[in-house]
């Protein structure tokens, strides 16, 4: 078995590729087996090394050492593959992705316990041909999300005040989007505030749309949310990204299904897993069991899917 650190050197803004080099070598140090640690070199870049890396490995486990964005290049090298098997390893203040298991987002920062964990299959959404592990929306939450690091890098406004720049602009560009959607029997024809899909739970940094979303159920939460005005955007927003969506069903439809469409009158921002892509077709696909998730040793989310072999 080889061991394959990814790392990031922007994610989080920081070069954490040092941090990442003398854990791991402490961690070798009193255990067996290969390891490299990989420093990524522009975008997905971290998949065409995992995809290399398993043709000539009978096993590969692979940790993204980075935010969000480097989890999704390796999901995105590891999908589909028998011998890959991959995890967060977060380098910086916060991962979406970890924070559904609660308590227990922290397991994915031990190393030890990421180094004797098991591996359990989880589902992605495949979205226009890129995997996603987590969730994807598009409306005016993915160009707030996708547009606040532009804003984010202006002197005296720094991350929070990013936020609110994007989204103080993006209102002003229009709320509402014209969008043909279906989904299972679900169909409609109008503009729409936004459209988000969950194999996760949390997203945006904060965003928390459904509550008990699993990666590994076989059912996508699908909140399609109608065209509010300015003074409902608050409120109708802050119940969708709480949890709290069948308070407002006069806004807010919250479906269960595997496949989504969305024709859009003209291209704009999909957010898919953080990262931003230009389209006016949208197709999620969830696939069931497309990737293994190395599970820490020590997180006990997964327990009642847990192999007996593993519990020992």
């Amino acid at each position: 078995m080889k061991h394959l650190f990814i790392v990031n050197p922007v994610a989080g803004g920081r070069d954490s590729t040092e941090d990442v080099r003398q854990q791991v070598e402490a961690a070798f140090r009193s255990r067996e087996g290969e390891y490299e640690i990989y420093v990524t070199k522009g975008p997905m870049d971290a998949a065409e090394k995992i995809r290399a890396e398993a043709k000539i490995c009978d096993h590969l486990r692979v940790y993204a050492c980075g935010g969000d964005g480097t989890f999704n290049e390796c999901v995105n090298g590891a999908a589909l593959l028998d011998n890959v098997a991959a995890a967060p390893f977060p380098t910086g203040t916060g991962n979406d992705f970890c924070r559904m298991f609660g308590d227990e987002k922290d397991a994915f920062r031990d190393l030890e316990a990421l180094l004797d964990g098991w591996e359990h299959p989880i589902d992605l959404i495949d979205c226009n041909g890129r995997w996603c592990d987590n969730i994807c929306s598009v409306g005016i939450d993915a160009r707030v999300g996708t547009d606040v690091h532009k804003y984010s890098k202006i002197p005296l406004i720094g991350g929070a005040g990013g936020y609110v720049v994007s989204l103080v602009v993006n209102v002003f560009k229009g709320i509402s989007t014209q969008m043909r959607i279906r989904c299972g029997d679900f169909s409609a024809d109008a503009s729409h505030s936004l459209v988000c899909a969950c194999n996760g739970r949390y997203y945006g940094g904060g965003f928390n749309p459904s509550l008990d979303a699993r990666p590994d159920d076989g059912d996508l939460d699908v909140y399609v949310v109608k065209k509010v005005n300015l003074l409902q955007l608050a409120s109708e927003i802050g119940k969708f990204s709480s949890g709290r969506s069948d308070e407002s069903p006069k806004f807010i439809t919250h479906l269960h299904g595997t496949e989504l469409e969305i024709a859009l009158d003209k291209p704009d921002v999909v957010n898919v897993d953080g990262e931003g892509m230009v389209t006016d077709r949208i197709h999620w696909k969830l696939v069931p069991g497309a990737m293994k998730l190395i599970v820490p040793a020590t997180l006990h989310f997964f327990d009642d899917k847990k192999p007996a072999e593993a519990a020992l």
